[in-house]
C-alpha cells in the first residue's frame, strides 16, 4: 500500500502520532464522505463552504453550481483547501478538559481542474452514483441547459494528511477513583424511514435498491 508524503504544509505537528500514514486511510475516508468543506482565499478573505464529493482514484470531483462564486474561483486553479471530518464517538472523560472526540479528517491542498465533454459527464455519473447507488439506471437524462449550469473540477490528491482519534479519556490515574462514568459514546450515521413525495404518483414503491445503500455516510 503507498504511503502519504507528509510536506511542510500537510505534515501533522499536534499530536503526531494520530497521522495516518497510508493512502488507504484517506481513501476510506472520501469514500465514506458526501460532504467536503472547501476554502478559498478571495481579496484577502477566508470563505469556506460546503460541495458534494466524490474520489475516482487519486482525484477528488467536486460539483457546485456554475455561476456560483467559490466554483468559479476553484475552476480557475486557484489554490484551494478541501476539509472532510467524520465524526466517530464522543469521550466522555472524568474533566472538561480531558473530554473530547473520536474522529477521522483530512486535509487536501492543490488546485483543481474544469472537466468538460465526456469527461464531465463520466465524472456527473460518478458522483450520482456515489450519493444514490444504482439510481442514476431509472433517472430521467441530463438536459443540456442543466450541464451547462453544472461545474465540475477534479482535484489531485497529491498533497493531503489525514489524523484519526479513536481513544478512551486520557485521565490521570488518581482520578480514576473519581465516583462518575467515563467512556466512549458512539456515534453512527443511519438513513431514516423514506418520506414519499406530497406529488408522487400513487402506488410507486420505495426503490428496493435505497436498502442496499451503505450505512456511515456523511
Amino acid at each position: 500500500m503507498s504511503e502519504l508524503s507528509p510536506t511542510e504544509r500537510t505534515k501533522v505537528k499536534r499530536v503526531p502520532h494520530k497521522a495516518a500514514t497510508d493512502t488507504a486511510a484517506l481513501y476510506d475516508l472520501l469514500d465514506q464522505s458526501l460532504v467536503a468543506h472547501v476554502g478559498i482565499v478571495e481579496g484577502g478573505q477566508p470563505f469556506v463552504l460546503p460541495l458534494v464529493a466524490a474520489r475516482v482514484g487519486d482525484q477528488l470531483l467536486l460539483h457546485g453550481s456554475s455561476v456560483s462564486r467559490l466554483m468559479k474561483t476553484i475552476a480557475s486553479g486557484a489554490p484551494i483547501c478541501v476539509t472532510l471530518t467524520i465524526l466517530d464517538g464522543l469521550v466522555l472523560a472524568r474533566s472538561a478538559f480531558e473530554s473530547s472526540m473520536n474522529y477521522r479528517s483530512a486535509m487536501i491542498l492543490g488546485s483543481a481542474r474544469a472537466l468538460e465533454g465526456s469527461e464531465k459527464l463520466e465524472a456527473f455519473l460518478h458522483l450520482t452514483e456515489k450519493l444514490f447507488p444504482e439510481r442514476s439506471k431509472e433517472l430521467r437524462l441530463t438536459t443540456e441547459q442543466e450541464t451547462k449550469a453544472t461545474l465540475m473540477v477534479s482535484m489531485p490528491l497529491n498533497e493531503a494528511s489525514v489524523k484519526i482519534s479513536s481513544k478512551f479519556p486520557a485521565d490521570p490515574v488518581e482520578e480514576y477513583s473519581l465516583p462518575m462514568w467515563a467512556g466512549v459514546l458512539p456515534i453512527k450515521h443511519t438513513y431514516g424511514e423514506p418520506i414519499p413525495d406530497p406529488n408522487l404518483i400513487p402506488g410507486i414503491p420505495i426503490p428496493d435498491y435505497i436498502s442496499r445503500w451503505p450505512e456511515g455516510r456523511t
